[in-house]
């Protein structure tokens, strides 16, 4: 097929790599902007958009897809379908009507749960067993549109990082497989029940609430890593935890209740296992400590 590819962060990478492998011409590769990055801030291209140029794709960046010239231009590549994968721009009408099949999306969840921009984040602080990565075929509304094929995978303790990772290796198998054969893959609607949002994740989230139960405080470290990163506050420094367990102990909300950093929550307590001090690397509890007082009977975010 003759496909446009949208995508712009890791996530969407894999894909691009797979529907080219799989032998189909990637006519364009349409991707957000670049960026100020690093300490001089020079504009850096999206990794898809990094990956599309060494590939020899044609990259196209525009602020927005409603201008005129613009719509004409991405109908003029005369493509049998565009890919989306975390694109970042809403799509309008001329763009999802231009393709031969239309536009299809990698959702990084099980919809109709976690419709919206952060599924991964949000199934993990859900307490969800399960997620996964819907293909399906874009309209108007906010992943609405009907369902080709889904990948179900565990959570289980996976951070949003590692999770990100296998369901974009998922999505990008998964749409090879719908476009080796539309007929076999038939859109089917989305149920009406089950309908969740996944609401855009604020910074401010980020800082650990230990008045919580244990187990959504680990939750919180886990959705959270690699970003935004959830931290903790002590002696006026900020403290990332990385990984965490919850332990069975008791004690009041943010106090540290032994000489090895296990925090009481609401209920039960958390125990940090890696850590990030401001401006240093990731390090064990243990390695924290060595070089940073944080008594028993002390308190974080005072």
């Amino acid at each position: 097929m003759r496909i446009i590819y949208m995508g712009t962060p890791d996530f969407a990478v894999p894909a691009l790599d797979a529907l080219s492998a799989a032998g189909h011409a990637i006519v364009a590769v349409y991707s957000q902007p670049p960026r100020p990055a690093g300490r001089g801030k020079a504009l850096r291209p999206s990794p898809v958009h990094a990956k599309a140029e060494e590939m020899g794709i044609e990259v196209r960046t525009p602020v927005s897809l409603k201008e005129a010239d613009v719509q004409a231009a991405f109908g003029a590549f005369n493509a049998d379908v565009a890919v989306v994968a975390a694109y970042g721009l809403i799509l309008p009408r001329a763009i999802l009507d231009a393709p031969r099949h239309g536009c299809m999306n990698i959702h990084a969840s099980l919809l109709p749960r976690w419709r919206g921009a952060a599924p991964i984040q949000r199934a993990i602080l859900s307490g969800d067993n399960l997620s996964g990565v819907t293909i399906m075929d874009m309209e108007a509304g906010l992943d609405t549109g009907p369902m080709r094929a889904k990948h179900v995978t565990p959570i289980e303790d996976k951070t949003a990082g590692a999770l990100t990772q296998e369901l974009a290796q998922a999505g990008a198998e998964l749409m090879v497989e719908v476009l080796d054969d539309l007929s076999l893959h038939p859109p089917m609607p989305q149920p009406a029940e089950g309908v969740t949002y996944a609401a855009k994740i604020d910074k401010a989230e980020s800082r650990l609430d230990f008045t919580a139960d244990a187990h959504r405080v680990e939750r919180q470290v886990r959705a959270f890593n690699p970003w935004p990163g959830a931290w903790f506050s002590y002696g006026g420094e900020r403290f990332r935890i990385l990984s965490a367990h919850v332990e069975p102990h008791e004690g009041p909300a943010g106090e540290l209740l032994d000489h090895s950093l296990l925090i009481g929550c609401g209920h039960h307590a958390i125990r940090p296992t890696l850590v990030q001090r401001a401006g240093k690397g990731a390090m064990s509890a243990g390695e924290l400590l060595r070089g940073f007082d944080m008594p028993a009977g002390s308190r974080v975010d005072d």
